[in-house]
């Protein structure tokens, strides 16, 4: 059986340094090779440089989607930071759909060998590789499996840090890799001053709009001509709940009205993550 291993960076793979936790080439791939059943032949790629998660991005993902895809048919576990780890899942989820891959994100709050959550997630990441075949993208974390698609990381400092929130997502893509566009979630505060918000618009080529509930935002007609005027210059604008859980409800409130009115996207029960992945591949 042959298994691929992606090492991207992230806390997984740390080691101390005079200033702080740093990636180290060697960590995560000889733990995996210590963890290797017999008869399973593992194929690496592994990022150079190492990455924070805080620097992965579109031409990150587009490097891990190659590699898989020169590496066809056999499941991968892709080692990531979590800071950026539900942007990551969202993008494989999406870019892999109706692709029939198996493919384990895995990291971890505290470092390999430091006596922390790391060994745990990554047992579990290998048992869900090498011994399960459901197709999809799912995170190894805290004891548990969960989908990639609709991932927030939900602590910063437990090892417990991540929940899933159920997506309804297209079933494939109209793309498959990231491409050059400039896209961005933005979030919707009382009384936001239109005039940053079209001074950021300017500058993209779409966005996630944050709002308030099942879809409300202020009764302000700038901020309405602001959103046409950006979506009559082709900008897609896509909407998303700031609640975690209930998405939108278009319709329900009469201050949301005129967000759908100016042409802005029922992003329904989308994260901001998925929603920002939905915008780059359709």
């Amino acid at each position: 059986m042959d298994l691929l291993l992606i090492h991207t960076g992230g806390t997984i793979g740390m080691v101390p340094t005079a200033n702080g936790l740093a990636p180290q080439k060697g960590v995560v791939e000889d733990a995996i090779a210590a963890r290797l059943p017999t008869g399973v032949t593992l194929h690496q790629h592994v990022f150079d440089p190492l990455l924070d998660s805080a620097d992965v991005g579109p031409k990150h993902w587009n490097e891990i989607l190659s590699v898989l895809t020169d590496h066809p048919v056999m499941p991968a576990i892709v080692t990531h930071g979590t800071d950026t780890m539900s942007f990551t899942g969202a993008a494989l989820s999406q870019a892999l759909a109706d692709l029939d891959r198996r493919v384990i994100l895995c990291g971890s709050m505290q470092p390999l060998n430091t006596g922390g959550d790391a060994e745990g997630n990554l047992d579990l990441a290998l048992d869900a590789a090498l011994n399960h075949s459901d197709a999809g993208v799912y995170l190894s974390f805290a004891g548990k499996l969960l989908p990639a698609d609709g991932l927030t990381k939900y602590d910063s400092h437990a090892d417990d840090a991540f929940r899933y929130i159920p997506q309804t997502l297209s079933s494939a893509p109209t793309r498959r890799q990231f491409d050059a566009q400039r896209l961005a979630v933005v979030t919707l505060t009382p009384d936001f001053p239109v005039a940053a918000l079209s001074a950021m618009l300017s500058e993209l080529d779409g966005a996630v709009l944050r709002v308030f509930g099942a879809g409300t935002a202020m009764n302000n007609p700038a901020l309405y001509n602001a959103l046409k005027s950006a979506i009559a210059d082709g900008k897609r604008i896509r909407a998303v709940s700031q609640s975690t859980t209930g998405g939108l409800e278009p319709g329900a409130y009469a201050a949301g009205s005129e967000l759908w009115a100016a042409g802005v996207e029922n992003g329904g029960l989308e994260t901001p993550e998925a929603a920002l992945i939905h915008l780059w591949l359709n």
